[in-house]
């Protein structure tokens, strides 16, 4: 009969087990300085706790999450972190995230912005949120236009409860260079608006963040690239 392993041991096994976790991440770290230093969020769509925890513990401290229900199951099991938001939300899941998410990165609609505001208000919060623009302009993707984008700050800014703190977004593949050019061009030209007081421009992910970061972005979000390929379903 196999005996019960000691903390040690199982700390010992974890190390030996997702190594490839602390390679991965040692090499991302050193690809965001040499391209100009971000943040590094953490993507734990379909990831495991104890895979993030092993994370965390090398040093993350901010974990984003895609889906309302997933994360909901696995928030008890994980060690204390912060989290964005940054999948898909409809203003029916909101009240499911309200004072869990410190930041909802993925605002594409005035009304998800007024829910958010209100539910925020309600609990005396104020929640920090990122408008998610549609770069591409592609009919797979939501998020306002980038012509949009500007009338849209200025009417969110306007609702207590929130706090616009960026901008957000997933371009096409092909040219990501270009689209990440153009998000930087409309973050500058909203700088001086008197209604867009931000400071986060959130793009790049496995395949393009260290481009995304020489075109300004100073927040990367990296699921497959520190974790692996998720599982096929």
């Amino acid at each position: 009969m196999e005996l019960p392993k000691t903390a040690a041991e199982v700390i010992y096994t974890l190390n030996d087990e997702f190594a490839y976790i602390k390679e991965n991440y040692l090499r991302i770290r050193e690809n965001i300085e040499r391209a100009g230093g971000a943040r590094f969020m953490a993507v734990t769509k379909t990831v495991p706790p104890e895979k993030v925890n092993y994370s965390l513990s090398l040093g993350i401290d901010l974990i984003g999450e895609n889906r309302v229900q997933e994360y909901l199951s696995k928030e008890k099991d994980y060690s204390p972190v912060k989290m964005h938001f940054i999948g898909h939300l409809q203003t029916n899941k909101v009240k499911y995230i309200i004072g869990r998410a410190e930041m909802i990165q993925s605002v594409d609609s005035i009304p998800l912005a007024r829910e958010i505001a209100r539910l925020s208000g309600k609990a005396g919060i104020v929640t920090d949120i990122l408008l998610e623009v549609n770069i591409g302009a592609e009919e797979s993707k939501s998020g306002f236009s980038p012509e949009e984008t500007d009338s849209a700050a200025a009417e969110i800014s306007e609702m207590s409860g929130l706090k616009v703190r960026g901008l957000m977004t997933i371009p096409p593949p092909e040219r990501p260079s270009y689209y990440f050019g153009q998000m930087k061009k409309l973050f500058d030209d909203l700088s001086p608006k008197p209604y867009f007081d931000a400071d986060i421009l959130s793009m790049g992910m496995s395949a393009d963040y260290e481009t995304a970061i020489k075109c300004g972005s100073n927040l990367v979000r990296i699921g497959s690239a520190l974790y692996g390929a998720r599982p096929k379903k």
